[in-house]
C-alpha cells in the first residue's frame, strides 16, 4: 500500500475504482482532477508530465516514494491491502479473473452501448443491439455466480467487486432500466449493496439507478464535436433580416465576436505533405475486384511509401478470448470507435481458431510514419490492447502478409482463418 497523487478527470470510473480501494485500504490520495493543477488534454502532454508516465493517459499514480503507474487495475492493485488482493493464492487468482472478465466482456459492450447516450459516440443501430446482447450474456454470468454468493470472491469485498461494479456503473446509471435489469436479481442486489457500503458512498456519492434507457442525443453528439453544420448555418442566415447597406452589418459582426467560439479540432493529418495515393480509388478496386490479379497490383504500383505506412497489429491477451463472436464483437467495437480515421486509414484484421483457441492480428496502413492513434483521443480507447510493428514496405515478408491479409487466405504460420473484418 502507498499514499500519493492520483491524476485523472472528473467522474471517470477508472480512477473510482482506485479511490474506492483507497478508502478500503485506508491510503490516503490527493487527487487532482481540476485545473489549474490538472487539464485533460494538456497537463498530460507536457514534457514533465510524460516523463513519468510515457503513455500519457489517466489515471496515473505517483506514489510518495516517487513510484509512477499510468495502468488503472496495477495502481488499484499499488493502494489496495491484501483483504483486497485475495486471502489466498485461489482467492487471488480468482479476483484477477473477474478484472479480466470487466475489462473484456462488459467494458467494450458497455462503451458501445452507453458512449452514444453521453454524445460521446456516433449511435449504430447494429452494433448497439450486438452490445445489449453481451451485456445480458455477461449480466447472466454474475447472476448465476452471485446465486450463492455476497460477494465474487470470498466472504468480504475484493478488487473483484470493485472492478466489476465500477465498469458497471455507468450502465447502471444510463441504461439499465428497470425492466431490463429485473431478470438479474442476484446482480441486482449485489451492486445496490456496493454502493451504499460507506466506502463506495464516500467516492461516488449517492447513485440514482436509471429509471429510464438513455436514447442517442444528435443534439448533444455535435454540440461535443462541433457538428453544428454548415446546413443549420444556412438556416440561420435565412432567418435573418437582409440588410440594406454592408455597413449595417457591422454591429452584428462586432457582437458575435464578443460570443466565445468553441475551438475548431485541429486535423491530425494537418500537417503532413498530399500524398498522390487515392485511398478512395484503392478502397473502390479492392472491394469490386479480384484481390490478385487487380488490387494488389494496384496498391504495390501506386501505394505511396514516403506518405503512408504500413503495420502489423496483434492482439496483446489471446488466452482471455472465448467465443469466436465475443472476439468479431471487439474487433468490430474497436472499428466502430475509429469512424473518423476511414478516410485515412485501411485495415483488414484476422481472426484465427475457434471458440476458446483464438487469435487476432491484421493489417493497417494509414496517412503518416508514425503510430496514427495518439494523435486523436477519439481513436486511443482500444490500441493498446494490441502491439503494433511498422513494415518495411520494400521487404518481400511485408509483400506476402499485405497479400495473406488482404487476401485472407495463406499460411499464417500453421493458423486456421475464422473470419475476418475490414476497416474501410
Amino acid at each position: 500500500m502507498a499514499a500519493g497523487t492520483l491524476y485523472t478527470y472528473p467522474d471517470n470510473f477508472r480512477a473510482q475504482k482506485i479511490q474506492i480501494a483507497a478508502a478500503y485500504s485506508g491510503v490516503s490520495l490527493k487527487v487532482v482532477s481540476e485545473p489549474p493543477e490538472f487539464k485533460l488534454g494538456e497537463t498530460n502532454k507536457t514534457d514533465a508530465f510524460l516523463s513519468k508516465f510515457p503513455v500519457g493517459k489517466v489515471p496515473a499514480f505517483e506514489a510518495a516514494d516517487g513510484t509512477c503507474i499510468f495502468e488503472s487495475n496495477a495502481i488499484a492493485y499499488s493502494v489496495s491491502n491484501d483483504t483486497l488482493h485475495g486471502c489466498n493464492r485461489n482467492d487471488a487468482v480468482q479476483v484477477l479473473q473477474w478484472i479480466g472478465f470487466a475489462d473484456n466482456e462488459i467494458l467494450p459492450a458497455s462503451a458501445t452501448w452507453v458512449f452514444p447516450t453521453l454524445g460521446i459516440m456516433q449511435y449504430n443501430k447494429q452494433n448497439t443491439e450486438r452490445a445489449k446482447e453481451e451485456i445480458k450474456k455477461a449480466l447472466n454470468i454474475l447472476n448465476n455466480h452471485l446465486k450463492t454468493r455476497t460477494y465474487l470472491v470470498g466472504e468480504r469485498v475484493t478488487l473483484a467487486d470493485i472492478s466489476v461494479a465500477s465498469t458497471l456503473l455507468m450502465l447502471y446509471k444510463q441504461v439499465l432500466e428497470p425492466a431490463f435489469r429485473k431478470p438479474y436479481s442476484n446482480v441486482n442486489r449485489w451492486f445496490t449493496t456496493l454502493i451504499n457500503q460507506t466506502e463506495f458512498k464516500s467516492v461516488l456519492g449517492d447513485v440514482s439507478l436509471c429509471e429510464k434507457m438513455a436514447q442517442f442525443d444528435t443534439k448533444k453528439f455535435q454540440e461535443l464535436h462541433g457538428g453544428a453544420g454548415k446546413k443549420d448555418k444556412k438556416k440561420e442566415e435565412k432567418k435573418k433580416p437582409e440588410k440594406k447597406a454592408p455597413k449595417e452589418k457591422a454591429p452584428k459582426e462586432d457582437e458575435e465576436d464578443d460570443v466565445p467560439k468553441k475551438p475548431k479540432k485541429k486535423d491530425p493529418f494537418g500537417d503532413l505533405p498530399k500524398s498522390d495515393f487515392n485511398l478512395d480509388e484503392f478502397k473502390r478496386t479492392i472491394s469490386n475486384c479480384d484481390t490478385y490479379t487487380v488490387a494488389l497490383p494496384y496498391f504495390w504500383e501506386h501505394f505511396d511509401k514516403e506518405g503512408y505506412s504500413i503495420w502489423y497489429s496483434e492482439y496483446l491477451y489471446p488466452e482471455e478470448l472465448s467465443k469466436i463472436y465475443m472476439s468479431c464483437n471487439l474487433v468490430g467495437g474497436m472499428m466502430q470507435r475509429l469512424e473518423k480515421l476511414k478516410k485515412n486509414c485501411y485495415g483488414s484484421v484476422l481472426i484465427f481458431g475457434e471458440d476458446d483457441n483464438s487469435s487476432i492480428s491484421g493489417i493497417w496502413f494509414w496517412r503518416g510514419q508514425e503510430l496514427v492513434f495518439p494523435l486523436s483521443d477519439d481513436w486511443q480507447i482500444d490500441y493498446e490492447s494490441y502491439s503494433w510493428k511498422k513494415l518495411d514496405p520494400d521487404a518481400e515478408e511485408t509483400k506476402t502478409l499485405v497479400k495473406e491479409y488482404f487476401a485472407w487466405e495463406g499460411d499464417f504460420e500453421g493458423k486456421k482463418v475464422n473470419q475476418g473484418k475490414v476497416f474501410k
